[in-house]
C-alpha cells in the first residue's frame, strides 16, 4: 500500500485530502465514552445495565459541529456499537461525514494488562461491531484512559490500522489519578491495581508532542499524541479547559491563548481531545455528578466550545480529522521508533 494512502471504508485504496503545505492544522477527536463506561471505571453500581446518553450527545453535538463546519474523528466503543439501540445515533455520526475510530470493546483503562490473545479479541470485536453499526472501517485507535503498550501496537498493526492516538505526554497523570481515587470509593485491592496506571506516569511527560512513526513487525503505525502545552506539559483538552472555566472564563481563555501561541512557536500541529461530557451538563446527565464540570449547564458548555473554536481559528489552525493528521505526518519526515527497542 502506498505511503499516505490508507484503505478507505469499503476496502479500496483512496487518497485522503491532506492539509495544504505550510498550513497549520489541528486534528479534533471525540472519545465517545458512554455513561456506563464512566460508571464502570468509577466503580458505580448499575453500569452493567449499560445506561446511555448517546442520543443526547448526538442531539447536542452534531448541530454544533455543523454550525462550525467541523469534520472530526469519533472514537466509538465496541460495546455500544454492538447494541441495536445505539445504531441510529452512531450511524448519524458516520452519515454526517465524521471519521469513525476504535476505542476498544469494553472500555477498560487497564487494557495494557490484557494478554496478547485477550487484546486481539478486544480490538477485533470492537472493530467488527463498529463497522457493522456505522458502515465505516476504523483505521485509527485510542486506548481508554490513555492505556498503551507494545502489544497493543502489535495488534493494531496486525489489523491494518494506520495510526494510534493513545499517548498523553503530561507530568500530571499521577495527580489526575489521585483526584480520581479521592472522588471514588469502595474499590477492592484488585480493582485498585487495575487502575494503578490510569492517566499514565510522570515519565509520560517526556514523550514527544510531535507525531512519529512506530516500526511494528515490518509495518508502520503513526502515533499522534494527545497534545499538551509545550514546555509545561499541562493538559489543553476541553475537559481541562472546562475545569478552568469553573473558576473563571477569562482564565480559561487566557490559558488556551497561551497554549496556542506556544504550539505555533514550537511548530506543533495539535491534536485536540473532546469528550461527551464536554457537551452534556448536569442538567442532562444527573448520574455523573462526580465528574469534573458537571455543575455546569449544557448551554454553558456549548458556549465554551464556541469560544474554543473561535480561538483556534483566530490562531490560524485549520481543523482536520485524526486520519488527515496521520497521513500528513506519514507523508512528511518524522522520527521513527521501533516497538520493543
Amino acid at each position: 500500500m502506498a505511503a499516505g494512502l490508507p484503505a478507505d471504508d469499503q476496502g479500496a485504496e483512496a487518497a485522503i485530502r491532506l492539509p495544504d503545505p505550510g498550513t497549520r492544522f489541528i486534528s479534533l477527536s471525540l472519545d465517545a465514552d458512554n455513561q456506563w463506561s464512566y460508571m464502570k471505571t468509577h466503580g458505580d453500581a448499575g453500569w452493567e445495565e449499560l445506561p446511555s446518553y448517546l442520543d443526547d450527545l448526538i442531539e447536542v453535538a452534531l448541530p454544533r459541529f455543523r454550525r462550525h463546519g467541523i469534520t472530526l474523528t469519533v472514537f466509538v466503543v465496541g460495546q455500544d456499537a454492538a447494541l441495536g439501540k445505539n445504531h441510529e445515533a452512531l450511524r448519524a455520526v458516520a452519515d454526517a461525514g465524521h471519521e469513525i475510530g476504535n476505542h476498544s470493546f469494553h472500555h477498560e483503562p487497564w487494557l495494557h494488562l490484557y494478554t496478547r490473545p485477550e487484546m486481539e479479541r478486544e480490538i477485533g470485536s470492537a472493530h467488527e461491531q463498529i463497522e457493522k453499526a456505522t458502515g465505516r472501517r476504523p483505521v485509527g485507535f485510542r486506548g481508554p484512559g490513555f492505556t498503551f503498550s507494545d502489544d497493543l501496537l502489535r495488534v493494531l498493526a496486525a489489523h491494518g490500522y494506520r495510526y494510534d492516538g493513545s499517548t498523553y505526554p503530561t507530568f500530571l497523570g499521577p495527580l489526575m489519578r489521585a483526584y480520581y481515587f479521592w472522588k471514588s470509593s469502595g474499590f477492592s485491592e484488585e480493582e485498585k491495581k487495575k487502575r494503578a496506571a490510569l492517566f499514565g506516569s510522570v515519565k509520560d511527560g517526556l514523550r514527544p508532542l510531535h507525531p512519529y512513526l512506530w516500526e511494528v513487525d515490518g509495518k508502520e503505525l503513526v502515533e499522534i499524541p494527545v497534545t499538551t502545552m509545550p514546555v509545561f506539559r499541562t493538559p489543553i483538552h476541553m475537559s481541562y479547559l472546562l475545569y478552568l472555566a469553573t473558576f473563571s472564563r477569562g482564565l480559561m481563555e487566557a490559558y488556551l491563548a497561551t497554549a496556542l501561541r506556544l504550539l505555533s512557536w514550537s511548530g506543533v500541529n495539535p491534536s485536540f481531545l473532546l469528550h461527551p461530557l464536554d457537551f452534556l451538563g448536569g442538567d442532562r446527565v444527573k448520574a455523573l455528578a462526580f465528574f469534573p464540570g458537571m455543575g455546569l449547564a449544557t448551554e454553558y458548555k456549548l458556549e465554551v466550545f464556541d469560544r474554543i473554536v473561535e480561538a483556534v481559528s483566530k490562531a490560524g489552525f485549520q481543523p482536520v480529522t485524526m486520519r488527515q493528521h496521520a497521513e500528513a505526518a506519514a507523508a512528511g519526515r518524522v522520527p521513527r521508533r521501533r516497538v520493543g527497542a
